[in-house]
């Protein structure tokens, strides 16, 4: 493949709601310029796009794919991400790099969370939106409606470029409004189409629609605008040479109509892609910071390299690949590039462009350009690569916070180290995927974007590392206290045949209130115990307060006051009183009506409308207490109160209930008094687990 300019490159990510048929409409693209003779199916694991066997099994995209052709003299580098929220990293890295957003929308479903979702990240990252509406094969599929309700979203700039002539079974025509005709499209999904002029109802449409253009593009422009008052319109020539500015500066967003599955209108929407989408020219400069971390400004004609890793993948045949987009300069086989984040040099090896899982080698890549690079040693997702001379660091995608937790569990002996290692390379590859080793609840705990996300994540350990792990629900990190006033006098006497050991510890305490920790003080008078001891009483305490009481958790909000005591002038040492302060506060304790607190989260729900009943009764079903409600466009949003014991796995439920149109986010809040019944389930379970750890 030849070396292209920037000005002929197309970047740009497909994203949109899940099942709205990207990856599809990536295959149709693919059989439209010859790249494949056949088009795959999802049902058949066959795409191009989705060739992983998490995705083949799943039947979804997993990880977003790189693919590549040539159309009309144009390169198009195309990122087909995953609809799933889980796997909203891979969206959120084709986005930074890409140079518009084809948003793609399912005629039948509308306008998804995802949708949303992704146009709102595009907006952030202020790249232009082009919409494409799938699937007007299937039965029902209402072309005004769906329009409306993207209207409704995302503005009444959004304006048809292709309508369905004969929507639902059968479908393979569109009006073509720019070229005022009706298009025909071949049944074999080849993509090929005959023309004719439109006519009739469809002729006095596509006039109508041509005068809004027109005001559309004339309003991006001042010299287009003078020229449409004066002349009270523009020409073709004028209206075409204002399209490319004015998707730019969104004065209209371009929609098409397609089937994506049969390869019918994808002809056309790539013809207006190469002719007027975004190029690396559009975005010619970039804010980066140097190495005095001062804010610099980058331009696509600086001679020196800088290229940002947006995504990083392991394979079995390959090893690591490194996804980059080139913002300056050139890479080439065998150049070195200095890491920013890392501080590291690397050698660049074998430079690739993709098809899915096809790979083709090539010596050079230019400014604008994206591919993928071998065997970095020490390069990971978001950093920068530069020449050693110059050092740069370009902005890093911010990711979400994860929503889902769950514990590792491990059934290998002396697996420790290789899961370790897993864990620490898929986070490298995946920054919205953590983990954590919790001393407290003595468990791996991993923090996803979702439940699916975190099997995804399992199955990768699993394959790649060899390791036997499971994932089960994680311990809830529980709080002990007391609600009213305690007291004990504890004696620690030991004798043995050597020296003896000694100590009285007389004890009060009382509860603080929430939030504001244990506090130790001593109030002796007299000399009964020596001060000495002071820090020994408290150390055992605190070592109590550890280790918990009740049911094995952490002591909270308790002042305790050692205020009195004895001790043998042989006998009495640290230890000894370690142990009476251990033993007088558990039994202070037990008198001061101890209680279990447990974690309650903030959880906000955005769900469609016809969805709040079931949501409203599933939250009251998990002791949730709602704290308000407020609409978001066409979608409600509740916030509420959970305790964090309810909400295992609540992201499965929430999109089961909302048949996947419903998302969530969640934070610790604050600690609530449990519920008895929960709380005497809770110490049962405790007990029979000390009971079976001193079994084994």
């Amino acid at each position: 493949m030849k070396e292209y300019q920037p000005g002929e490159i197309r970047n740009f990510a497909v994203v949109g709601h899940a099942s709205s048929g990207k990856t599809m409409l990536g295959e149709a693209m693919l059989a439209c310029a010859g790249v494949i003779n056949r088009m795959g199916t999802i049902a058949a694991g066959s795409t191009v796009s989705d060739y992983h066997d998490s995705e083949k099994h799943r039947q979804i995209s997993v990880s977003a794919s790189l693919l590549h052709l040539e159309w009309l003299n144009k390169k198009f580098n195309v990122i087909d991400c995953p609809g799933y929220a889980d796997f909203i990293s891979e969206g959120l890295g084709a986005l930074r790099v890409g140079d518009f957003a084809l948003v793609v929308i399912h005629a039948n479903h509308g306008v998804g969370v995802g949708t949303d979702a992704v146009w709102k990240y595009a907006t952030q990252y202020g790249i232009p939106k082009m919409i494409v509406v799938n699937a007007f094969d299937k039965d029902e599929s209402d072309f005004e409606k769906v329009l409306g309700q993207i209207r409704e979203h995302f503005g009444d700039r959004v304006f048809p470029l292709t309508i369905p002539v004969n929507p639902g079974p059968g479908f393979n025509q569109v009006l073509d409004v720019l070229r005022s005709e009706i298009i025909t499209f071949a049944g074999d999904k080849s993509g090929k189409f005959t023309e004719a002029p439109a006519t009739g109802e469809w002729a006095a449409r596509v006039e109508q629609l041509h005068k809004q253009l027109i005001e559309f593009i004339a309003e991006s422009d001042d010299t287009l605008l003078e020229k449409f008052f004066a002349q009270g319109s523009l020409s073709e020539e004028e209206m075409r040479g204002g399209i490319h500015a004015a998707v730019q500066n969104q004065s209209f967003v371009p929609l098409f109509a397609v089937s994506a599955e049969n390869n019918i209108g994808v002809a056309r929407l790539i013809d207006f892609i190469a002719k007027y989408g975004s190029s690396p020219v559009d975005r010619a400069k970039v804010r980066a910071v140097n190495g005095e971390g001062k804010e610099v400004e980058l331009s696509l004609t600086d001679p020196d390299p800088v290229c940002y890793v947006f995504k990083t993948m392991s394979e079995a045949q390959f090893g690591e690949l490194s996804f980059f987009r080139i913002y300056s300069g050139s890479i080439k086989f065998g150049s070195e590039l200095y890491n920013t984040d890392r501080r590291s040099t690397e050698k660049i090896g074998q430079i690739y462009i993709l098809n899915g899982k096809t790979r083709t080698s090539v010596p050079t890549l230019g400014a604008g350009d994206i591919g993928v690079v071998v065997k970095l040693k020490d390069t990971h997702t978001g950093n920068t690569l530069c020449a050693s001379k110059k050092p740069v660091s370009l902005p890093k995608v911010q990711y979400p916070k994860p929503n889902i937790n769950a514990s590792l569990k491990s059934s290998g002996k002396g697996e420790e180290d290789k899961i370790a290692s897993g864990l620490a390379a898929l986070h490298h590859e995946d920054p919205t995927f953590l983990y954590a080793v919790d001393s407290e609840l003595r468990q791996t705990i991993l923090s996803a974007q979702g439940e699916l996300h975190l099997e995804v994540i399992a199955d990768r350990l699993r394959r790649r590392y060899n390791v036997h792990v499971e994932l089960i629900e994680p311990r809830v990190r529980y709080r002990e206290t007391i609600k009213s006033r305690g007291e004990s006098k504890h004696r620690h006497k030991k004798q043995t045949g050597g020296a003896g050991q000694f100590a009285e510890v007389w004890m009060r305490i009382e509860p603080k209130p929430r939030d504001t920790g244990v506090e130790f003080i001593q109030s002796l008078v007299g000399q009964n115990v020596d001060r000495v001891f002071v820090p020994s009483v408290e150390k055992g305490v605190m070592k109590a307060c550890e280790e918990g009481i009740l049911a094995g958790y952490r002591v909270v909000d308790v002042k305790i006051d050692f205020y009195d005591g004895k001790m043998h002038p042989v006998d009495s040492k640290d230890i000894a009183f370690q142990i009476a302060g251990y033993f007088a506060f558990k039994e202070s304790f037990m008198a001061a009506k101890a209680c279990l607190l447990e974690p309650i989260h903030t959880v906000e729900i955005r769900i469609p409308e016809d969805c709040m009943g079931k949501v409203m009764g599933d939250l009251s079903s998990r002791r949730g207490k709602i704290q308000g409600m407020d609409t978001d466009g066409s979608f409600q949003v509740i916030k509420a109160h959970v305790p964090a014991k309810e909400l295992y796995r609540y992201s499965s439920t929430l999109r089961s209930l909302t048949g996947g149109r419903g998302v969530h986010l969640e934070e610790f809040s604050h600690y609530e008094e449990m519920p008895r019944e929960m709380e005497h389930k809770v110490t049962e379970e405790s007990k029979k687990a000390r009971q079976q750890q001193q079994a084994e």
